[in-house]
């Protein structure tokens, strides 16, 4: 906060520039309490199990979801998927997110602030 407004997405007072913070919080509607996630490892600061809404958990979430609708994701050989190749894959994401990013520009917002190629190669056993 600077002069008593908050300017962009964070104030720049607790974050620098170009870095991502090192907790995550989230709670949602009938959470007892919320939930804090240590950002570089996606696991719960308070027992070291992974958040419930890790990639991983998220991914395998989305991918039951496909099978249940009987769609195939292009790129998954042997039943395994990276999760950078199904988002990428995923062209209505991918649109979405590029309007994202602009908007963000455009209004003076900032840059999001992308994680490490390397978090989102994974695989999930399909």
């Amino acid at each position: 906060m600077r002069g008593g407004s908050v300017t962009g997405l964070s104030s720049a007072e607790y974050q620098p520039p170009g870095k991502s913070s090192c907790v995550s919080v989230n709670w949602t509607l009938g959470d007892a309490q919320m939930e804090m996630v240590s950002t570089a490892t996606g696991r719960r600061r308070d027992s070291g199990t992974p958040s419930r809404l890790c990639k991983h958990a998220l991914f395998t979430r989305w991918s039951r979801l496909y099978r249940k609708l009987g769609i195939h994701v292009c790129g998954s050989v042997d039943h395994q998927l990276l999760y950078c190749e199904a988002k990428m894959a995923a062209r209505p994401y991918q649109t979405v997110k590029q309007q994202w990013f602009r908007s963000l520009q455009e209004t003076g917002l900032g840059t999001w602030v992308k994680k490490p190629p390397e978090q989102e190669q994974f695989l999930l056993s399909l």
